[in-house]
């Protein structure tokens, strides 16, 4: 495939995207996390440790896009399979430690200090991560490539968890309810153990459309 022939741009347009997800989910872990800490809020601070987690997935994303560029029809290599791997046991790693960190909290009576921080964070990474699946879905489609949609899709669930956030710290910045911080944090569990199953699935050559 010559470097002018239109798959060729869109294959490298699908790269971008995958090296961009991955830059953002850097930075929006590490403000995710800073301020987490900070405010003692343990719905942010989960969301900045997807965040880091995403990476990991990105990174395969990333490696997909070089594979299936060079040809469409080979299956997932070593690199792949081994970050989709560690991708879906820290997912499982982080539902289990916001789970029972989120148990604690609500028997302690736990507060986050503020929630300002994660309505932000949330918001922007909703607009950003829209920007996302609109992009990667249309190169998607334009390519024909399954894998390249399903990722959009997988950015689509955090879009979801972004909400989440935003819910959360948009319910306790009115009611200063502190047990709505730690109902966030299990939301969050809900989608990081879809996505550690969505991982493992995918590890073992199982392909859907979306992180289901």
């Amino acid at each position: 495939m010559t470097n002018d022939h239109p798959a060729a741009r869109y294959y490298r347009r699908a790269l971008c995207l995958g090296i961009f997800t991955v830059a953002y989910n850097i930075a929006e872990g590490l403000a995710s996390i800073a301020f987490g800490i900070r405010d003692e809020a343990l719905t942010l601070f989960g969301f900045g440790i997807d965040s880091f987690i995403e990476c990991l997935s990105g990174l395969g994303i990333v490696a997909m896009v070089l594979r299936i560029r060079k040809n469409p029809d080979t299956s997932r290599g070593h690199f792949e399979k081994t970050a989709l791997r560690i991708t879906g046991t820290s997912f499982y790693l982080l539902a289990v430690g916001l789970f029972f960190t989120a148990a604690y909290h609500v028997y302690s009576g736990h507060k986050p200090d503020a929630a300002w921080s994660g309505i932000m964070i949330s918001t922007i990474s909703i607009m950003v991560m829209s920007a996302l699946v609109t992009a990667k879905r249309k190169v998607g489609r334009v390519l024909g490539s399954a894998p390249i949609l399903a990722d959009a899709n997988c950015t689509l669930v955090c879009i979801y968890m972004s909400v989440v956030l935003l819910s959360a710290s948009g319910l306790y910045a009115v009611t200063g309810i502190g047990y709505v911080d730690s109902l966030g944090a299990l939301g969050l569990v809900y989608y990081t153990v879809k996505e550690g199953k969505e991982a493992f699935e995918k590890a073992g050559g199982v392909e859907s459309f979306g992180c289901r």
